[in-house]
């Protein structure tokens, strides 16, 4: 059971399955949130966190295009407030929000996070943030080989270059987890805590402290 006490540490085991897609702002915003109540319970809680797919527009172009352009054709007069809001919430962790370079197809980025996830939930929850880094501080295409293999590399996934070489690699775990996990959602990011506690959005520390809490009784 998911709640029960770890036997390396007497702790509660707290186990954290997230649905989001590597191109969702606030997934990466609900990230650093929990990221901070979960730096801020590792006296108290052991964590397993696995991470799952969620692909926003299946139909995204693999070859990429211009995000600015992208979002304003999507958002419309929006575009801009959106663009201003996000940025305002970046800063407030010391981060540039950064609207250059391209998006695109998200299918390999959740290809190689399961494919890391095998090798280790810290080093595949470590990939998730290299790449929200990348993306949305730095300009990097989701869909870029290279900046997909050295992401992994930056956390000590192995073999992520062969993996990535078939395109078949991962495909069917990828839409086995969305349908186990996401055929029901409508949007992300979404968090079901040890099986039975559900949060959805971008969540603050607060709203992931009282649901650990809840969780480990």
């Amino acid at each position: 059971m998911a709640s029960s006490a770890s036997a390396s540490t007497g702790k509660k085991l707290i186990q954290i399955d997230v649905v989001s897609d590597t191109v969702c702002p606030w997934c990466y915003v609900g990230k650093k949130n929990l990221d901070k109540a979960l730096a801020s319970s590792e006296d108290k809680y052991d964590f397993k966190i696995n991470w799952h797919p969620f692909i926003l527009n299946p139909s995204a172009s693999k070859e990429g295009v211009v995000k600015r352009e992208y979002i304003k054709q999507k958002l419309g007069p929006r575009a801009l407030q959106m663009e201003a809001h996000m940025a305002e919430i970046f800063r407030g962790y010391g981060l540039n929000y950064d609207m250059d370079g391209l998006t695109g197809n998200t299918l390999d980025s959740h290809r190689l996070l399961i494919f890391a996830g095998k090798q280790g939930h810290d080093k595949q929850h470590k990939l998730a943030e290299e790449l929200g880094r990348g993306y949305f501080t730095e300009g990097k295409f989701i869909g870029d080989r290279g900046f997909l293999v050295e992401s992994a590399k930056k956390v000590g996934v192995e073999g992520a270059a062969e993996f990535l070489d078939d395109p078949n690699n991962g495909l069917k775990e990828v839409y086995e987890e969305i349908r186990k996990y996401a055929s029901n959602l409508t949007g992300v990011p979404y968090y079901i805590i040890n099986g039975k506690h559900e949060l959805n959005g971008g969540q603050q520390p607060e709203s992931f402290l009282r649901t650990f809490k809840a969780a480990a009784v």
